[in-house]
Order: structure tokens, then sequence, then C-alpha cells
């Protein structure tokens, strides 16, 4: 029987939805911030190198961010892909692989800042001191939350399932050829990443590497 406590469902969303929406944009800015350094000012000029949440929102990227975090044990979602003009780059396959490989090091960066938030948080407010305080409380499964969510993040973007970013990484590697007839796989990669999902196999290949990196981080940090 299907049991769901939409008090707890809500809860789960509110403590991921700040770390989430500053993952999922933070990934986008760092592709086309990326592409700027490297010659391709399109997504200045239209508006995608900013904080603002508005501007990046997709839809349905946004809808499985708010299902994933109701009913889901692994939290992720998109934003809209940050447009990127190749003609732009000097040695195109190379500059590609460095845009793809920016939003996946946005957010692991984004997991050890919210790592060492957690650390201040604790060294300088005690948990043993503060442990009745919802506030508190609620700031730190959200500081946990970023932690996990930015590791899922940054480790779900560098799967090798075109179009996302760790299948243009893994296409530079390749010979031409070959990247050109892997690339084109895009076009069923949303299909093949919802069945992982709802099979329960996303969760097998990822939960290893977030819970991994997550408790190595931590351990790190003296938790």
């Amino acid at each position: 029987m299907f049991d769901f406590n939409i008090a707890h469902a809500l809860r789960i969303l509110s403590i991921s939805l700040v770390p989430a929406l500053l993952g999922i944009i933070l990934h986008e800015v760092a592709h086309g911030w990326m592409a700027e350094k490297l010659g391709d000012p399109t997504a200045r000029m239209m508006g995608r190198l900013t904080l603002n949440p508005i501007p990046h929102i997709d839809p349905m990227g946004l809808a499985v961010f708010g299902l994933t975090s109701l009913t889901g044990s692994f939290v992720f979602g998109w934003a809209k892909p940050v447009p990127v003009n190749p003609r732009y780059f000097r040695k195109i396959d190379r500059d590609m692989m460095l845009v793809a490989l920016a939003g996946p090091s946005a957010n692991f960066l984004l997991a050890v800042i919210f790592g060492v938030l957690l650390w201040a948080a604790v060294s300088f407010l005690p948990f043993a001191q503060w442990k009745d305080n919802s506030a508190y409380i609620f700031c730190l499964s959200s500081l946990q939350a970023g932690v996990i969510i930015n590791f899922g993040l940054g480790w779900l973007n560098l799967l090798p399932i075109p179009p996302l970013d760790g299948s243009k990484i893994l296409a530079y590697f390749l010979p031409p050829q070959y990247a050109w007839r892997y690339m084109e796989a895009a076009r069923y990669g949303f299909i093949i990443l919802l069945i992982l999902l709802f099979t329960g196999i996303l969760n097998k290949i990822l939960g290893p590497l977030v819970s991994g990196s997550s408790a190595g981080l931590l351990r790190l940090l003296g938790f």
C-alpha cells in the first residue's frame, strides 16, 4: 500500500529547495562562465550569467525536482541549458569539453562550501546547546542537504549519457566518427535517464558515489 506522508514530504522539499536551486543554477552559470573565458560571449549577452533563477527556470526540470523531492530518495532537477556557440572557440572539441566539465566542477565546489558552512555552524553554535531550536535544526539539515544534493548533481551530470556533461567529456577522447555517432544518442537521453530513475538503477549507480563523497568530505571536516 502506498504510504505518503505529506508533512514529511513538504519538509524534505523545504530543506532541499535552496541548496538544489543554487546547485542547478550555478551549474549552468559555470558553463556560461567557462564559455566566456574561452571566447564565447553568448551566455552573457543572453543574460544567463546571473544568480537570478527566473532566466534559468525550466518548467520540466522544476517539476522533476519537486517530484523527486517529495517522493524519491534521490533529489535532482535541471535548468535551461546555457547557450554556447562553439564558433567562438579556438579548439572546438577541447573547449566544449572544458565547458562541460565546468558544470559538475561547480557542484562539487558548492558541496564543499556547504560542508564548510555546516562545520562552522556546528563549531560556533554547538549542537548540544541549540538542538531544541527548530530554526537551527532546519539550517543544519539544509546545509547537510546542500552537500548531498550537490555531490548528487555533480556525479549525475558526469554520467556518460548524452546529452549530460559526462558524454561531452567522453566524446572529446573518442575518434571523431565515433564521437559523432555517440552524441546522436542525445535524443534518447531523457528517456534513458527516466528509466534508470524509476527502476532504481540510477540510485544504485549514484548512491555509493554520493554517500562516499559526502562521508569523505564530512570526515575530512572532522564530523
